[in-house]
């Protein structure tokens, strides 16, 4: 008899996500997302009644929209942090891309595995991918329940909570 359970399965198996269970975004966000980047996993209250918020992703290559479409300044009334890791197993700080991103209005062009911490009520973005040569790990964990944020351009509030 195993002293082990598999995957997901046993007691506590509901704490482990392995499929993606992302809240619902516009067609439109969707299908342009799918441009550059492949969406893995997604946590947040809904999944895991309890967790915080997490997304993780694939950026595949690089885009033409400079900034990418949807990804405009905003702000969040929690913390944030925000990750791009390089997939050079031989050197793992090498992003293998160029990515920039605003924090607070100045653009920092990054080209090495990043995490960067956004405190509550900081501006961010936006988002371009300069240059890709092979995928990055992208993710961010919010320290909320679900994911939302309010537009800095306008005024718009964005709450995934109530998403099924």
């Amino acid at each position: 008899m195993a002293d082990y359970v598999m995957n997901n399965e046993g007691e506590y198996g509901m704490y482990v996500v392995q499929e993606l269970k992302a809240p619902q975004f516009s067609p439109g966000f969707a299908e342009f997302y799918k441009t550059y980047a492949k969406r893995l996993l997604w946590m947040d209250s809904r999944v895991v009644p309890g967790s915080f918020q997490m997304n993780t992703s694939w950026y595949m290559s690089a885009s033409d929209c400079r900034p990418l479409l949807k990804h405009d300044e905003h702000v969040h009334d929690f913390d944030e942090m925000i990750g791009f890791l390089g997939s050079n197993p031989d050197d793992p700080y090498d992003l293998g891309a160029e990515i920039e991103i605003g924090i607070n209005g100045e653009l920092h062009r990054l080209t090495k595995s990043t995490i960067i911490f956004m405190p509550a009520g900081m501006k961010h973005l936006p988002l371009s991918i300069i240059s890709l040569e092979r995928p990055v790990l992208h993710f961010s964990i919010s320290m909320n329940p679900a994911y939302g944020y309010r537009s800095t351009k306008t005024d718009e509030v964005i709450d995934h909570s109530k998403d099924k």
